[in-house]
């Protein structure tokens, strides 16, 4: 893995504690690969956690501490290290985007979240949480929206989509919510900014039928997989598994439309759901 960029340890409590990670490291002559074999992680794991991108776990800052014989600092400042506006399944992969230099996304049952508008995206939350108060439901929100502006840069990351095409039929918000919704996605497309394909039904079985997948890519650290399930998530960087996932992701993307037939089946979609609310 190449050496880490140096960070300004004023950033965050995740970056301050990824700082004195490498130094106490570093002090104790261990490799990152040496650090995580006793801990069963890998050394680009380790590398995580010194650059702030992964969140310093109780689990492992209580073996950091006594692997390195750090006097328990790191166990005793865990819990600020974790902080996170998303929920504890997530907040891996949402710091993990914001780093990306590609993301290439499997989304079999709903349109991916930095894709979403916000009806949408709220008619989600609520449908997720449906006593929860409101003001619970626009924090969600919020966080959801502010992760989609890393779409804002002109170029990166490479954001590529295959979206099931269960996800341009079901109804999330009503007819109005998915007229905006695929016309956001069709307006991304014309302006060259995401590649988005369609895998139709017609396609019958594919390598994606268990379930949602996403692949990130970074310029300076090994490739991880995230899988998400009902309110649960579990990021994979062991390089064999993330290979496989990244296979699944090709032959998915093999079987789905072209992205030029692709954004026609979008805006036909979008054009449907228009007439539907009208009617």
């Amino acid at each position: 893995m190449p050496k880490p960029k140096q960070l300004d340890a004023s950033l965050s409590p995740r970056a301050l504690y990824g700082a004195e990670l490498r130094f106490k490291r570093e002090r104790a002559g261990l490799t990152q690969a040496e650090l995580g074999a006793p801990m069963f992680v890998s050394g680009s794991f380790i590398g995580q956690l010194e650059s702030g991108a992964r969140r310093m776990q109780t689990e492992y800052a209580q073996r950091i501490d006594e692997i390195l014989d750090t006097d328990g600092f790191f166990a005793r400042n865990a819990e600020a290290a974790q902080r996170s506006r998303y929920p504890e399944h997530f907040a891996d992969a949402a710091e993990f985007e914001s780093l990306a230099v590609s993301i290439r996304e499997y989304a079999p049952l709903l349109v991916p979240g930095l894709l979403q508008t916000e009806e949408y995206a709220r008619a989600v939350f609520r449908a997720v949480h449906p006593v929860a108060p409101e003001s619970v439901i626009d924090d969600l929100l919020s966080a959801r929206l502010d992760r989609a502006r890393i779409l804002d840069n002109p170029t990166t990351p490479l954001f590529w989509a295959v979206l099931d095409e269960n996800v341009l039929r079901r109804p999330v918000g009503g007819p109005g919510a998915m007229h905006a919704q695929l016309t956001h996605i069709a307006a991304l497309m014309r302006r060259n900014r995401v590649i988005v394909q369609v895998l139709p039904y017609s396609e019958g079985a594919h390598a994606g039928l268990e379930g949602s997948l996403k692949l990130m890519t970074f310029a300076d650290a090994p490739p991880v997989a995230y899988l998400q399930g009902l309110e649960t998530g579990q990021m994979l960087d062991e390089p064999l598994r993330v290979e496989r996932y990244g296979l699944a992701y090709d032959l998915v993307r093999a079987a789905a439309l072209s992205p030029e037939a692709s954004l026609v089946q979008i805006e036909t979609a979008a054009k449907e759901f228009q007439e539907d609310g009208h009617g």
